[in-house]
């Protein structure tokens, strides 16, 4: 019961993860977008949680945690570009 269980989430997770895809391809605005990536990293983090429970491993644990600061990031990195045209803003002395 516990494998069908944790098969069932994977395939949910998947399914999410190609919905999301979609609204990345046809997105009609970029928060859109942004908010899909976001939602497919918290998606992969909870893929790897599973795969790491059901082979009974804690080698998914930093996989975990890159795609974690990687997903923030880039969310942060992508608003900050909708906001402002521009993630790094450079001073001139000119």
């Amino acid at each position: 019961m516990f494998e069908i269980a944790m098969v069932g989430s994977l395939v949910l997770f998947a399914t999410a993860i190609s919905i999301c895809t979609v609204r990345i391809m046809k997105g009609p605005t970029m928060p859109d977008r942004v908010v899909a990536l976001d939602t497919i990293g918290v998606n992969l983090i909870s893929i790897a949680a599973v795969i790491s429970i059901v082979l009974e491993t804690k080698a998914f644990l930093e996989v975990i945690l890159i795609i974690g600061i990687l997903a923030f990031i880039s969310t942060v990195a992508f608003s900050k570009f909708i906001e402002r045209g521009v993630i790094i803003e450079r001073k001139r002395n000119r």
